[in-house]
Parts: structure tokens; sequence; C-alpha cells
């Protein structure tokens, strides 16, 4: 029988990845609310050498599990799907899927770029072509396996056996924790969950699917070991009007992963009310980046990536999921979560 060897939820933040030193020049281009705390260049590189820790102990704890396969929730922001169809749930059965990684140019032109700004020295290097691409190896009896799973436990995906998309290929919130933590070998299968255009999944439907996950690998006869992955998050608006970390929404949504009540963590998700003024979580009229509909429940932005890892955890079925660290990046603002569950 297949086998549950490990759940692992990672932040994917280019701020993961850049320059500490070019922190503040970036939030000095965002409409940042004013009270949010202004990091130093020291600060900056402390925490991002806490980034680069928790990481590696993802590594290595991955090293240790020897999956044969990993099965990464995130979602899809315009890269493979647009409003001419865009599913609440898709699971990629493809033979491979390509995407960009994130080469340091890449990652600096588009934190720039998504604020009009253009940082000097950098115009040759970001005009030179597209950013570099990989090739990842998909899994399509696995992830046949995972679509049907999920249909017999009242699912309804969509389902990919080729990129939606090819010019652009397969999103960062599966790429970077390919490249960041995997071998870069093993199999990939990419659930996509709409977490960013209203109406969204909400952190109840995220449970359950990560339950749905859990009954699937208990069931498939073969003998693959399946880690987890859940993908982004935590706290972000950015390049929102009056952008603000809530830190505190944040530690208390861990704390409930920590105590494996995974179900308490999605009702505390979904019971979210939008501060009244809060200018960085405004609904938005119909256009290229925002369907105008109502949103279904919680917060807006890059905050509802937390239904990423409520997914994640929830396959864990109760278990405790060990918090490796969360580091409050004022630069963005976002914060950054690593967290684990070793069966």
């Amino acid at each position: 029988m297949a086998k549950l060897v490990g759940v692992f939820n990672t932040g994917h933040t280019p701020f993961c990845y850049m320059p500490p030193e070019d922190w503040n020049t970036i939030r000095s281009a965002r409409p940042i609310r004013e009270d949010v705390p202004m990091d130093t260049n020291e600060s900056n590189r402390a925490k991002y050498e806490r980034i680069q820790k928790a990481f590696a102990v993802l590594r290595e704890q991955i090293a240790e599990a020897k999956p044969d396969v990993f099965v990464i929730f995130g979602d899809d922001q315009y890269e493979c799907f647009n409003f001419t169809n865009f599913p609440t749930f898709a699971v990629y059965v493809g033979e491979d899927f390509e995407g960009a990684v994130s080469s340091p140019e890449a990652l600096l032109h588009d934190a720039f770029e998504s604020v009009g700004m253009t940082r000097p020295g950098m115009e040759e290097a970001v005009h030179e072509g597209p950013p570099p691409r990989a090739t990842v190896k998909g899994h399509p009896k696995f992830g046949t396996a995972i679509l049907l799973g999920l249909m017999k436990r009242g699912f309804d995906p969509a389902f990919c056996m080729d990129m939606p998309n090819p010019e652009y290929g397969v999103g960062h919130a599966f790429l970077r924790p390919w490249e960041t933590l995997t071998d870069k070998q093993t199999a990939v299968i990419p659930v996509l969950t709409n977490c960013y255009f209203a109406p969204q999944v909400t952190g109840a439907r995220s449970a359950a699917l990560g339950r749905a996950l859990a009954a699937t690998i208990r069931e498939d006869p073969s003998d693959l070991r399946v880690a987890v992955v859940g993908s982004g998050g935590l706290w972000h608006t950015p390049g929102q009007k009056g952008a603000y970390l809530d830190e505190a929404f944040d530690r208390a949504s861990l704390a409930f992963m920590e105590k494996g009540d995974i179900d308490g963590m999605a009702r505390y998700f979904d019971d979210y009310k939008i501060p009244a003024g809060d200018t960085s979580q405004q609904s938005r009229g119909r256009g290229p980046a925002s369907t105008g509909m109502p949103s279904s429940s919680g917060p807006l932005g890059g905050t509802r990536e937390i239904c990423n890892w409520i997914a994640a955890a929830a396959v864990a079925e109760g278990k405790p999921v060990r918090v490796i660290d969360y580091v409050p990046v004022y630069a963005s603002p976002i914060g950054v979560g690593f967290a684990s569950y070793i069966p």
C-alpha cells in the first residue's frame, strides 16, 4: 500500500530567494501601511538566514523520508487558467510539466516591476530573454489515482493531461518548492487550487480535500512513498495600498495546526472578517486580475494561500504539525512560515 512519509508546509515568496540587501529598496516602492515596522539591513540579513535554515531543515527531513512522489497543493495565479475557465481544483496527470525557475535576476525584476519600478543596473540582465525554465517529472498513474480518489470522495476536480498554458508553464507555487526542497529528480503531482480569484476555495473545503487525499493514499495498492507539500502564505497582500502584516492571525492559525486541530484552523480562517477601512483587502471590480464576484469567506489576497497549508496539514489527519519557524518579513510585508509532520 502507498505510504504517507511526511507533510511539509513552506513559504514561496520571492523574499526567500533574493538578496536581503534589496529588501528595503523594494519596500520603499510599495504602498505599505505606516505602522509596519522597518527592519534594518542587518535584521533583514538575519531573517534571510533563518529562512535558509528552515529550508535546510525541510530538505533534511525530506531526504530522510525518501519519497517516491511529491503531491503539492499550490494556487494558480493566472499561469495555467484564466477567466474563460477557472476551476476550483485541478489535478495534473501529465508525464511532465515546465515552469520558470527562480533566477535572482528574474525574481528581482518581478519584485520591482510589480510596483512599476526598475532596479538600477538590471536593465540589461532582465531583457536578455525569458526566465530560465525547468522540466519537472510528473506521475500520471498516481495522479490519476488521486483524481479518481477525490471524485470517489465527493470532489469533482478538473484534470490536466498537459500544460493548459504551455507558453507560461506551471506556476511558482509548484516550481519554487520543487527547486528548493527536492532532489529535482522525484516526480511531482500538482494539485492546483483557486486561492486568489473570487469565489475562492474555503478553509473548510481545503481541510476536506486534504482528508480525501489521505484516504486516497491509504487505499492505493502501490508501494509508493508519498510526501505532501502545502505551498505559499502566510499573511500577505503584496502591492496593495495599506498592506500590513497581521502576525496575530498567522500565529493563531499556526497554534491550531500545532495542536492537530485542522478544523479549528479552517474555521478560524473562514470566520475572519475584514476590518473596516482595510484598503489592502478591498474587493475590486471585474478586470484582468479580478472576477468582480464576492469572496466566499475569510481574508483576501495572498493570505488565502493558507488554504494550501490547511489542505496539506489535513493529510496528517489530526496529528500535530510542528512549526519550524515563522519569520515576519516587513519589507513585503509577509509572514513566512515553515512546518512539518513526520509519521
